[in-house]
């Protein structure tokens, strides 16, 4: 059998499967296909008419390796016809029975049709070259897609590489022993408060494996994702990793639209055990535990608040550190609430730019208004605007704007929940930390 010498074929082999990271059979494999375009292309460069080849017309042909004399060869499937129409497809039965005479019609055999050393030509290498480097590009997605799916929404360890534009490039493994990937850590997806460097090591949560064929790193990761909170504390608190304290809503703001305002999270927290606070096994002993995770995430505020199955509860603890008078819950239905609060307390509730109010109303999903209780009652303000002509009331409501109150409508939270149904039987505490 003729074939065309690739010498040094086995080390090349060895070098590309070290250097990329994959193993020798995809490498090999990669390389069949790249060939079998160089022959392709080989063929059309002997026939220039394009109608000749129709997408189907290599189907039949593959490549056969060979690392111990490193070279290759091309063999064809052909179909045994008494009459031949397309040589490249079919072969004489009378041909074949010269030397196989129990042939029959209709059977299929494998003939090297592998072309001369120079034949091959200079045009064929460079398509090979080309489609070779396309392939193995291919190949290494492909397993990356495999290594990291599984591992989508979860936490890595990573180790800054270098920065691209508006990026920083990390990498990443799927675990002990295993190869590095690049990933891409977005502006967007960083912390205010971290300090990147080539060689720093960080946390960071997967949150999407790109499919297809995106220019860059396939992995995309995240430092401001609420998926790390909920990673950080799960990793700190043995209660939440044996099931017995629940996370049940995070709001975080890790980029806060202004830069005189800083990171801040709030995560409500419940259990079913009687006997477990589960806001205190969050902050643990001389705040030991959230301390870890306020480190991690460079100084970033956090509130531990109990979740409640009663809204009006829940939304007095997601205002935390503020103290709430009264919760009243003025349109349950559009999930609109009144907040009532000493006058000492509207700034702490409301919070630097409104980040406290608007976090608490996307923890819980209620539109809250904060109010003064001294400058507010409720039965007198309905009472009157029932009174009121629309002229009136339009004056009324610019004159209620004042400075020291705050109507924020909520976004959803970022992370819920997969059971709605949760609802521990028992008494609901109030208790609220400020991390």
């Amino acid at each position: 059998m003729s074939m065309v010498n690739l010498p040094g074929l086995r080390e090349m082999i060895e070098s590309i499967s070290e250097e990329r990271n994959l193993p020798k059979h995809a490498v090999q494999a990669a390389l069949r296909e790249a060939l079998l375009k160089g022959y392709e292309r080989y063929r059309r460069t002997l026939n220039m008419d394009r109608l000749h080849f129709d997408d189907e017309f290599f189907d039949n042909f593959e490549v056969e390796l060979d690392t111990e004399e490193e070279g290759f060869r091309i063999l064809a499937q052909k179909t045994i016809v008494e009459e031949v129409v397309s040589p490249d497809h079919e072969i004489a039965l009378k041909e074949v029975q010269e030397v196989a005479p129990e042939a029959q019609l209709r059977d299929t055999v494998v003939l090297d049709v592998t072309p001369n050393q120079k034949e091959f030509g200079r045009m064929a290498a460079i398509q090979t070259k080309q489609v070779l480097a396309q392939k193995l590009r291919d190949q290494q997605r492909k397993l990356v897609q495999e290594e990291f799916q599984d591992l989508e929404k979860t936490v890595l360890q990573a180790r800054v590489l270098r920065f691209e534009r508006q990026s920083t490039i990390v990498a990443v493994n799927s675990g002990f022993g295993q190869p590095e990937v690049e990933a891409e850590l977005p502006k967007r997806e960083q912390l205010p408060n971290d300090n990147y460097r080539v060689g720093a090591t960080l946390k960071v949560f997967l949150k999407k494996v790109r499919e297809g064929s995106h220019r860059g790193p396939q992995l995309l990761v995240s430092r401001a994702d609420a998926g790390l909170v909920v990673y950080l504390f799960a990793n700190e608190v043995p209660e939440i990793e044996d099931e017995v304290v629940r996370i049940v809503a995070v709001a975080r703001e890790a980029n806060p639209p202004s830069r005189h305002v800083g990171p801040r999270t709030k995560i409500a927290v419940d259990t079913l055990e009687r006997d477990v606070d589960p806001v205190g096994a969050c902050i643990g002993a001389r705040g030991s535990r959230i301390q870890v995770v306020v480190n991690e995430l460079r100084g970033e505020k956090i509130d531990v608040i109990r979740w409640s199955p009663d809204p009006a509860t829940y939304i007095a603890n997601a205002l935390s550190p503020a103290k709430v008078d009264e919760v009243r819950l003025v349109d349950p239905e559009a999930l609109q609430a009144h907040v009532l609060v000493p006058e000492d307390q509207l700034s702490l509730a409301i919070g630097k730019e409104g980040q406290n109010v608007r976090l608490a109303a996307r923890l819980t999903g209620w539109k809250i208004d904060i109010k003064d209780t001294a400058k507010y009652d409720y039965e007198a303000e309905m009472s009157s605007k029932k009174r009121v002509s629309p002229v009136m009331e339009y004056h009324m409501e610019e004159e209620e704007e004042e400075p020291d109150e705050a109507d924020f409508e909520p976004d959803e939270a970022d992370f819920e929940p997969d059971e709605a149904d949760f609802e521990p039987d028992l008494e609901e505490s109030a208790a609220s930390t400020g991390g």
